[in-house]
């Protein structure tokens, strides 16, 4: 739809040249104004690609409306329709950037000519802005995943050059992960992002990280306000996709070197999802320490979790798990001793059970002598000692978690053109998938689902370089059976499309600035 306005001060003269303009075949939005007065408030309310107007009119006439129309407007192509054919007038009109004079009685054949050629330019400008704009958010997205995965804002800004102002990711304040049970990105495919972008308002950035995550980024920090964004999310999907949408919402951020901080918390948080199905959203508190409503049901879920440590040996996530339910304690006081002492007392038993050559007497023993201690600081204390004890008696055993661990890599490595979810892949290692999360993260420094897009990223880019197989065939064989969506996931991970990067070759980090500056004007 191309907006046209029609100025002249004499009707027939409008009537005239719309009639020559429906002529054209061309889907045409035209509106009049019979002065330039007129046709300024027009101007101010609504953006045309073409006017068209006289020169002699009454009240503002057709120079000084040009005039303050390359004020409001200067991409707009101007055409002056007039009886006076003087050359001071023609001089004067082309140094407003009037793009040509017609004198009438207009010839029709010309006339359309003219507007053909016209039409065809706005097109032109149009295409090349949506490929500008579409390619800073582009750039700005693989900013924004650098900022998340650890890049220094420093590196950032280095790459991006003047493309991204990082002054937007200054504004976060809050971060919420979206995570499903498998690849729902890839199946929605690119749309998703418009539409949670609808429903969140003006206020979020989106990113999707891999086919079973994403993030939205606010720039308020009220937990009452991020909650019902949250639920606004997962009520839309549930409704539109019938899929359920787990979140974890952490605030505090002050600053877009906190942003990968902020994300870190909310993995650690969507932890306890597997434990507790019925939930799914989860608070994180200011303090550190995961917020909700129901203590009891948090305090299961860490215990089946320092349970699941205990199994497979995993000290350093016991330690972990043990210290966040100490923090929840030392911060509330609400809680009753007995309370306290029975949830330490099972914990108790749990790390007894797995010391071999220990007797049920010394197990009682210690649990008495628990019930007895009158400060928390205390029954740490107790914990800790005996979880030392348990570290002991796994010294010198194979490593459990390791041999699990590379069970998981290798069978990725084997089955990346697969969909590959947390679940599927903790039940080929008999472990719960938060647990699998856990330990992978320690284990490789990275969560599983970052893990495999990296790996389905660095094959996709061998195979740009080394084969001549279309797009959408590579797409399928690292595991995107959605093209659309393999090429911005492509784009958000490189900072270049995957066309692009088969015609340049590879790219080198500090040019990649330069790449993105001249794929985008192109």
């Amino acid at each position: 739809m191309y907006h046209i306005l029609i100025v002249d001060d004499e009707k027939i003269e409008r009537r005239g040249i719309k009639l020559l303009l429906k002529q054209i075949k061309a889907e045409l939005d035209i509106e009049e104004a019979g002065n330039g007065k007129e046709a300024l408030d027009l101007l101010k309310q609504k953006q045309f690609d073409i006017m068209l107007t006289d020169i002699k009119m009454p009240f503002m006439d057709g120079l000084q409306l040009i005039e303050e129309s390359v004020k409001l407007d200067p991409d707009m192509k101007t055409v002056i329709i007039s009886g006076y054919g003087e050359f001071e007038y023609a001089r004067k009109a082309m140094s407003f950037r009037v793009v040509d004079y017609v004198l009438k009685p207009v010839e029709p054949e010309a006339f359309e000519e003219l507007m053909q050629k016209l039409i065809s330019q706005v097109e032109s400008r149009k295409r090349s802005q949506e490929i500008t704009e579409k390619g800073l958010g582009y750039v700005k997205e693989h900013a924004l995943y650098g900022l998340l995965n650890g890049k220094s804002v420093t590196d950032v800004k280095k790459e991006s050059g003047e493309l991204v102002d990082l002054r937007d990711f200054e504004e976060i304040r809050c971060l919420l992960l979206l995570e499903f049970a498998s690849d729902f990105f890839n199946r929605a495919g690119v749309g998703i992002r418009n539409e949670i972008l609808q429903v969140v308002g003006a206020d979020g950035i989106y990113l999707n990280l891999n086919p079973q995550q994403a993030v939205l980024l606010l720039r308020y920090d009220d937990r009452d306000a991020a909650g019902r964004t949250a639920q606004a999310v997962a009520d839309y999907i549930k409704e539109t996709y019938q899929e359920t949408c787990f979140l974890a919402i952490a605030g505090g951020i002050t600053e877009a070197g906190g942003l990968e901080k902020a994300y870190n918390e909310a993995e650690v948080l969507m932890e306890s999802r597997f434990y507790e199905p019925e939930q799914n959203i989860f608070f994180q508190d200011h303090d550190g320490t995961g917020g909700k409503e129901n203590d009891d049901s948090n305090d299961d879920a860490l215990m089946k979790q320092m349970t699941q440590d205990i199994r497979v040996k995993d000290i350093a996530g016991l330690r972990e798990h043990f210290g966040r339910l100490c923090d929840k304690y030392r911060k509330k006081k609400d809680f009753s001793q007995i309370y306290i002492k029975f949830v330490f007392s099972n914990l108790l038993k749990d790390i007894y059970n797995s010391i071999p050559n220990v007797d049920e007497n010394q197990l009682n023993e210690e649990v008495t002598k628990l019930y007895c201690i009158s400060d928390f600081k205390t029954i740490m204390d107790m914990v800790n000692i005996n979880i030392d004890r348990l570290e002991e008696s796994f010294s010198g055993s194979s490593s459990v978690v390791h041999r699990e661990i590379e069970t998981v890599k290798q069978y990725i490595y084997d089955h990346y053109n697969e969909e590959l979810s947390v679940e599927a892949l903790a039940q080929r290692v008999y472990m719960a998938p938060s647990y699998l999360s856990h330990v992978f993260k320690k284990e490789t420094g990275q969560n599983i689902s970052k893990f495999i897009k990296t790996f389905r990223m660095e094959k996709a880019r061998e195979m740009l370089e080394n084969t001549h197989n279309k797009i959408v065939n590579i797409s399928n064989a690292v595991g995107y059976p959605n093209v659309s969506y393999f090429c911005q996931s492509f784009r958000e991970y490189f900072g270049i499309s995957p066309q692009k990067y088969r015609s340049q070759g590879e790219i080198n980090e500090e040019d990649l600035s330069l790449d993105q500056k001249s794929e985008i004007t192109e």
